[in-house]
C-alpha cells in the first residue's frame, strides 16, 4: 500500500465536510495522483481492525501511560431509510430507548492525557434470519451478542 496515498485519502476524509470521491480528491491534488488510484488503493486493500492496530501502534507505544486507558464506544448510525441486509439491520439504541435501523459499530479507543487514538472496531452484522413468531415478522441476529461472547 502507498503510505503516501492512504495518508492523503485518510486526511482529505477527515477534512471533508460533504460528499467525497476519489475524482473530487484527484481535483484537489491538482492530478498528482489519479482517481484510478486512489480507487485501486481502496479496492486492493483489507482494512480491518487488524489493519488499524498495525497502523497506529506505534504511536499508541509513544504516548503510553500507566494511567491510560480504553474506552468502548458503541454507537449506531442510523440509517432508516436503507434496506436491511446483515449489516444494517435494527439494533437496540440506548440513546432513544428502542431500536433503530442502523450500522452498529463498536470502537475501542485508547486515551491518556488529551490524547485518543483508535485502536479497533467491529461492525456488528446479523447473518442470521428467524422467524418471530410473536409478531409474526422475520427478524435477523447476530452470530454472537455483547452476552454471548466468548
Amino acid at each position: 500500500m502507498k503510505k503516501e496515498l492512504f495518508e492523503l485519502y485518510s486526511d482529505y476524509l477527515l477534512s471533508s465536510f460533504g460528499k467525497t470521491t476519489a475524482t473530487q480528491l484527484s481535483s484537489l491534488v491538482d492530478g498528482a495522483y489519479s482517481h484510478d488510484q486512489i480507487t485501486r488503493l481502496l479496492s486492493r486493500n483489507h482494512f480491518d481492525s487488524k489493519t488499524l492496530w498495525q497502523y497506529v501502534k506505534p504511536v499508541v507505544r509513544q504516548v503510553e501511560k500507566n494511567d491510560g486507558v480504553l474506552i468502548v464506544d458503541d454507537t449506531i448510525q442510523e440509517k432508516q431509510y436503507s434496506d436491511e441486509n446483515d449489516l444494517i439491520a435494527w439494533h437496540f439504541d440506548h440513546v432513544f430507548g428502542r431500536s433503530v435501523k442502523g450500522i452498529n459499530l463498536l470502537n475501542l479507543v485508547y486515551h491518556v492525557g488529551d490524547i485518543s487514538l483508535p485502536v479497533a472496531y467491529q461492525l456488528i452484522e446479523k447473518p442470521i434470519q428467524y422467524t418471530d413468531l410473536k409478531a409474526k415478522k422475520v427478524k435477523r441476529k447476530a452470530e454472537k451478542t455483547k452476552k454471548n461472547q466468548e
